[in-house]
């Protein structure tokens, strides 16, 4: 094998991205501010959809309180403290693509702050440094110490590799050192873990950046042993009077909703919070890769298997119910009660890189694609002031009418009460270019079809020309004066039908292996690749009873739905027959530009008895105009739906 290759430099190109990435640094990074400072109010909030009103956040005043530059109690959830780690987080990515000495500034000051609020011994969670000191790591099931720390050790290695800030490494460490000297097996230590998990992935990234075996080893002990003591919690809350529990009804969570009711080996079919789930199996998989635990790795691609081939929708949304935000059970994917938190496409994001550093296997960039086009894009408005918790997948203008519905909206709010999905979808997008390229050895994998370029080690340079989301021409130079040998892997998306590759413009056979095509390279190369851009309409499996006789729209990695403003009447009333006569349309005006797709012979049919014997044939052709799911909700409430009527 050849000496492993490093990459050195990305810049994205992508003009679809590069306008989000703006967008994240210029709107929502100081809209954000805005929000965790309370130097402005919210503009539209409500507490009866997911995630609550807001009114005021508390996150930075809390952070002083506690380094006792004011008086005061805690405010807002018990973990308000991650909504500023993870807007830091996002901040450290913006500083590495636009460089900004003001931003800069103010996130050295959040630094300094955070290392003044952290308590001597390295410990760091607000509400209980200000409010209940005595209840520190004896409420564990909902506590979210390890949770939030967890988060700030994140923010703290992301701050630390762009701007080499030395502090936050240090609060980073000094929180992982004092969970180390409070958890683990020794007698003298808690044998138990936190309710929600995050502190496993956090340590394996701390253990990257520093090489300290100890945080890997941390990271290894939380993965393994949870599930293990499945009465942990209860016998903790035992000795805790509940007057003081965060959250009293958690005290009875059902249907392994902290996913510890058995170790991961044990575990058939994934049920439970589906963050929690994720993260921990993000963790996992990154833990098991560090350790080369097969066993592990095998556990978290069996849960992988049963969350992408039977619990996901096909926007990437997972979590099906409002119920403890969780999974269910497999094929239950109702669309008009979908839960589908943003939070969740984003951990699903994380898995699924994670999995893909083990293995390079198409499979891993197709769903990693398909969530950030579809799952997680919905997740934040075309303004990046706005933002969906939940996203379901069918919505009227009277769901509000049935409680099963009452935590959707048809319009994103500008903040919430429990404040997770904001600073967790502008820190993803934030750090798109992590999600670009898969290095192993001397392998490297060109996963997502996203414009950049590209400098590695040996001085090698690949420039992606890629005209997604909109167009299949794809153009990948490699520029490669060494003349170093390396095999370039590129995925090839499950979604194109008919593929056709050029290598310096001859025309070759595809040899697609797992989803990816592979090219020997030890000069200079030109690889141009053109992919299938046509409509396709999907059905979903028989056993998903929501979706009998309907059909989805997909062309390119990008879901449509239709939204009542675009049509009239309503969605429930057209009929998309086979062949489908399907148009595609490119509207650079309109919903920042985009490609529209118009089925022009669909069906609209007028039929208004409630039952009958024989529909009234009573049909006309009418247009049925669809755009991006990611875009919906971004000019007025409306109704909207992914799954439409097939033609009886």
């Amino acid at each position: 094998m050849s000496e492993e290759i490093r990459l050195k430099n990305i810049e994205i190109t992508s003009p679809f991205w590069q306008r989000y990435r703006d967008l994240i640094a210029k709107k929502a990074v100081p809209f954000q501010w805005k929000m965790i400072s309370d130097s402005e109010q919210p503009e539209v909030t409500s507490d009866r959809v997911a995630g609550g009103a807001s009114e005021k956040s508390g996150a930075i005043e809390n952070l002083k309180i506690a380094a006792q530059e004011k008086e005061g109690h805690h405010q807002g959830m018990i973990f308000q403290d991650t909504d500023v780690y993870k807007w830091l987080e996002t901040v450290a990515y913006v500083l590495r693509y636009q460089c900004s000495n003001e931003l800069k500034t103010l996130a050295d000051r959040v630094i300094n702050l955070i290392g003044k609020a952290q308590a001597s011994d390295g410990y760091l969670s607000t509400r209980y440094q200000i409010d209940t000191p005595s209840l520190k790591f004896r409420q564990l099931q909902q506590s979210h110490e390890l949770y939030s720390m967890g988060h700030y050790i994140e923010a703290g290695v992301a701050y630390y590799n762009v701007t080499k800030n030395k502090q936050a490494l240090e609060i980073a460490e000094k929180m992982a050192d004092c969970i180390d000297r409070n958890f683990g097996d020794a007698s003298d230590k808690i044998h138990g873990y936190d309710g929600h998990p995050e502190i496993e992935l956090a340590l394996t990234k701390l253990y990257d950046c520093t090489h300290n075996k100890k945080y890997l080893n941390l990271a290894n002990y939380f993965v393994l042993v949870r599930g293990t003591e499945p009465d942990f919690f209860d016998k903790q809350n035992q000795l805790n009077d509940i007057k003081y529990d965060p959250f009293p009804e958690m005290r009875h969570a059902k249907n392994n909703y902290l996913f510890d009711e058995r170790p991961i080996f044990d575990v058939k079919m994934v049920q439970g919070h589906a963050v929690r789930v994720l993260y921990y199996l993000t963790g996992a998989a990154h833990v098991a890769r560090l350790k080369k635990d097969k066993k592990l790795l095998e556990a978290v691609k069996r849960l992988w298997t049963d969350i992408t081939n039977k619990q996901m929708y096909i926007t990437g949304n997972v979590g099906q119910t409002a119920a403890g935000e969780a999974f269910t059970y497999d094929y239950d994917l109702p669309n008009k009660t979908d839960y589908g938190e943003t939070c969740a496409s984003v951990a699903m994001i994380m898995l699924a890189k994670q999995l893909e550093n083990s293995e390079f296997k198409g499979e891993y960039g197709d769903i990693l694609e398909r969530e950030l086009y579809n799952g997680a894009l919905t997740g934040i408005s075309l303004d990046g002031e706005h933002y969906f918790y939940a996203n379901p997948l069918e919505i009227s203008n009277k769901s509000y009418l049935n409680p099963a519905s009452s935590h959707l909206s048809n319009r994103r709010l500008s903040w919430f009460s429990c404040a997770c999905c904001p600073a967790n979808i502008t820190r993803l997008f934030a750090s798109i270019d992590q999600y670009i390229y898969a290095i192993k050895g001397d392998q490297i994998l060109i996963d997502q079809l996203i414009s950049n370029q590209t400098e590695f080690s040996d001085q090698v340079k690949i420039e992606v020309e890629s005209q997604l989301p909109w167009y299949g021409k794809i153009k990948v130079k490699v520029s490669n004066p060494n003349k170093k040998s390396f095999d370039l892997a590129i995925r090839i998306p499950a979604w194109s039908k008919e593929t056709s590759i050029k290598v310096n413009d001859t025309s070759i056979k595809t040899n697609i292996q797992n989803g990816i095509q592979y090219f020997k390279i030890s000069e200079d190369y030109e690889i141009s690749i053109n992919l299938d851009m046509n409509v396709h309409l999907i059905h979903a499996n028989a056993r998903v009873s929501d979706d009998h006789g309907k059909v989805a729209i997909q062309r390119g990695p990008i879901i449509y739905c239709a939204e009542g403003i675009d049509n009239s009447g309503s969605y429930d009333e057209y009929q998309i027959p086979t062949p489908t006569d399907a148009e595609s349309e490119l509207d650079s005006k309109m919903l920042e530009g985009i490609v529209k797709v118009k089925i022009q012979n669909s069906i609209h049919t007028n039929e208004t008895k409630l039952y009958t014997t024989k529909l009234e044939e009573d049909n006309e052709i009418r247009p049925l105009t669809l755009i991006p799911y990611y875009a919906w909700a971004n000019r007025k409430p409306s109704s909207m739906s992914v799954w439409l009527n097939e033609e009886i």
